[in-house]
């Protein structure tokens, strides 16, 4: 009987893993290489729910899209993805001594370079303008990716400083939605610079900025969400808050990545077809937090279709243009604008902010 070196990972209790489609979990089942030579990302594989998603992306398909993904993850010196082994960090915004693997800072620098060739990036010039995006993404540490022509990464950097993990997502710059066809362009770092032996502890997108300020009574107020892309639009259009978002839906909304809001006032803001979930989380927040609220304010507005698409609040605000969104149509159907604004060295001005 022939063996066939990449095949589907025998099923062992745990091994199988959120699907990267629907995000059901305990459904999805990883290709592996049994010569053990080449570690896949974590999207290629396939989905227990046959005919209500039917996601299956084999191996064939990965090399076929990503050319130099056999390069990338053998560790060509080329591509800079090299066999590393990372050691365990001890230290815990919470001074407790627990075994957290970490990924090195200055991946994190090096990842901050190439904002021209990433599309999300891209797409929040068109809603920002360059200036407040470079600000926005260099506040949160996104970087770019050499995956899917510069897919974003969201970089989960905990209170301690540690980088905890790096997710690479793949945006479209026109949307700014998620890609998601022909697979749904989701990764890990460790997974694509085939770290072996990574167990990857994720904390909060945005945790970072909680080290900034103290949870005093004049400490903005926290508001989670469940992208980090919301988290980014959030911050944007309400500076009010200290915006972080979990990852999905479940994401790291756990008791133990949640102490790191101790003492803080927290409200939650779900996408419309999350409420009833995160509601129920409430009581673990109220036993850490010094105050946590869950907002009704989507669920009190939002339409039938609107709730059935499961939006969130990044998707409302941007329902009405910003003046750089107006701004940037007008430059796509007359460029000669560009050179005009350029040569007279004019601005932008938004006559609804404030100083």
């Amino acid at each position: 009987m022939t063996e066939y070196r990449f095949h589907l990972q025998k099923y062992r209790p745990g091994s199988k893993t959120v699907c990267p489609e629907c995000g059901r979990k305990a459904c999805f089942t990883h290709y592996i290489d049994e010569a053990g030579r080449i570690s896949f990302p974590d999207h290629v594989g396939i989905c227990d729910h046959i005919n209500s998603c039917g996601y299956h992306y084999t191996p064939k398909e990965y090399f076929r899209d990503n050319p130099s993904a056999r390069e990338i993850l053998n560790g060509q010196e080329r591509d800079g993805y090299t066999s590393i082994t990372v050691k365990p960090s001890t230290k815990t915004p919470s001074g407790k001594e627990t075994e957290i693997f970490c990924l090195p800072s200055d991946w994190v620098e090096q990842s901050m370079r190439r904002y021209d060739i990433n599309p999300l990036y891209r797409y929040f010039t068109k809603v920002a303008g360059r200036e407040e995006t470079d600000r926005l993404f260099r506040l949160y540490k996104v970087g770019t990716s050499r995956m899917w022509n510069g897919a974003a990464v969201f970089w989960q950097i905990d209170a301690g400083g540690n980088v905890r993990a790096g997710k690479i997502m793949g945006y479209d710059a026109d949307t700014g939605h998620r890609i998601k066809t022909p697979f749904s362009q989701v990764s890990w770092v460790h997974s694509v610079r085939k770290i072996a032996d990574f167990r990857m502890k994720q904390c909060l997108f945005g945790e970072h900025l909680l080290s900034n300020t103290s949870a005093t009574k004049t400490a903005k107020p926290v508001a989670i969400v469940e992208s980090e892309k919301t988290a980014l639009v959030a911050a944007l259009f309400i500076p009010d808050f200290i915006w972080l978002a979990t990852g999905g839906m479940h994401g790291c909304f756990n008791s133990e990545a949640m102490q790191v809001l101790h003492g803080r006032e927290i409200i939650l803001f779900p996408d419309l077809k999350a409420t009833d979930e995160w509601r129920r989380r409430l009581q673990m927040l109220e036993s850490i937090c010094k105050r946590a609220t869950c907002s009704d304010v989507l669920e009190r507005t939002a339409t039938d279709n609107q709730r059935e698409a499961g939006l969130d609040i990044a998707d409302f605000l941007l329902m009405e243009d910003t003046p750089q969104m107006i701004l940037t149509r007008m430059i796509q159907r007359n460029p000669v604008l560009q050179t005009f604004i350029d040569d007279f060295g004019l601005e932008l001005v938004d006559a609804g902010r404030t100083e």
